[in-house]
């Protein structure tokens, strides 16, 4: 009897031990998957081709082929690279609206963060997600100011004001403001993290879930390069104050929609002048800029198609102002508007003069001398309002 006893227990031992050896070495689940109440999401952010054959892609239209300034060293030193550069740190808010998508936000968290990914945990629920370039400058100074606290929905972009005068936007702005530096923006709304992960992958690495989401990243300040073309100066105009004034652009951009705002202000910008260039065959002097604007007032330019699309109730001018072998100056003001509403998402700005038809001043004028220089309306006679 104790026998058996004993070949009983020995026989329920192996048992318990083969169903523990069994189970610890079955098949392995996968984590929980609400262990915590939150996943993993990768973001990658993929900027857009900012090449300016693809960003200018107006209809017949090859910039190369009406540009006559050139680019060389000093050019460079003076106003930066000719397009736009790719950035490589961005700053990143993640919104959480809760179990409800596109609500106002309430609460958000701020990253910032080098290369093109960045992995976090987040609740479950809804979340919108903003991401824009950290800015970086020639000189360290950065234009750009950034408004977060007035609302939490969305971020403002704006910049100062310069100590010059502005001619077009007074008595509102009776001062120009400095151009902005190159942003782009990227913004998602509603990114679901749902309870039954779809949409996730299982990492067997790092044993968690991971969702990946894309986010393209468009420019929302848009660059112009603009020249005034000086044929048959021989000399009349010798030399700039190296200031231009670029009128009726957008004040501030909404980073999140890209939409320009609705006021309208003068950007002082730096021109430069060169002799003898050619154009055509013929020998000119040309002064020549770059300037970055926050676009047309009330409009995403950069995602518009065409023309018909925009809306704009603002003139544009252009101002510079020139020495005379004399020893004049004076400040020539050309309407622009139809080359910027044309070129509505950056582009050449044009301008020819004549100066066998432009009169030497016989008093210095600086600012209270303007010569309007309108379109030619019979094919080559430039009208000027003195």
């Amino acid at each position: 009897m104790t026998q058996r006893h004993s070949r009983l227990r020995t026989m329920r031992a192996a048992m318990a031990m083969a169903l523990t050896v069994l189970l610890l070495c079955g098949c392995v689940r996968k984590p929980k998957l609400h262990l915590y109440g939150m996943e993993e999401l990768e973001l990658e952010f993929v900027m857009t081709d900012l090449n300016l054959e693809v960003l200018w892609n107006y209809d017949d239209y090859n910039y190369r082929d009406e540009w006559y300034y050139g680019w060389d060293d000093i050019d460079r030193r003076i106003f930066g690279e000719f397009g736009y550069i790719e950035p490589s740190e961005f700053q990143l808010r993640r919104y959480y609206t809760g179990n409800e998508p596109y609500l106002a936000h309430t609460n958000m968290y701020a990253h910032q963060f080098a290369g093109n990914r960045f992995t976090a945990r987040y609740m479950w629920g809804y979340w919108d997600l903003l991401v824009w370039n950290d800015i970086t400058t020639l000189d360290g100074v950065q234009s750009l100011i950034f408004d977060e606290t007035t609302t939490l929905d969305y971020v403002t972009a704006s910049t100062n004001q310069t100590i010059y005068n502005s001619r077009y936007n007074a008595p509102r702005f009776v001062r120009s403001f400095w151009e902005p530096e190159a942003l782009y923006s990227a913004y998602v709304q509603g990114v679901d993290i749902d309870q039954s992960l779809r949409g996730f992958i299982y990492d067997e690495e790092r044993k968690v879930y991971y969702k990946k989401i894309e986010m393209t990243l468009y420019p929302i300040t848009y660059i112009y390069l603009t020249q005034v073309i000086i044929h048959n100066n021989n000399g009349r105009v010798t030399a700039i104050d190296g200031v231009g004034n670029f009128s009726g652009m957008a004040r501030t951009t909404n980073v999140n929609s890209g939409i320009a705002g609705a006021d309208a202000i003068t950007i002082h910008y730096t021109t430069r002048m060169k002799n003898n260039c050619d154009m055509r065959g013929e020998p000119v002097d040309i002064i020549g800029g770059r300037l970055m604007t926050f676009g047309i007032c009330e409009n995403n330019c950069g995602r518009m198609r065409s023309q018909a699309e925009l809306n704009d109730k603002h003139r544009h001018y252009m101002d510079v102002t020139m020495m005379f072998n004399n020893g004049m100056d004076s400040t020539l003001v050309f309407d622009i508007t139809d080359k910027v509403r044309k070129r509505f998402k950056g582009g050449i700005i044009t301008v020819e003069l004549d100066m066998d038809t432009v009169p030497i001043p016989s008093r210095s004028g600086g600012s209270g001398f303007d010569a309007v220089i309108k379109e030619p309306e019979d094919g080559g006679t430039w009208e000027i309002d003195m």
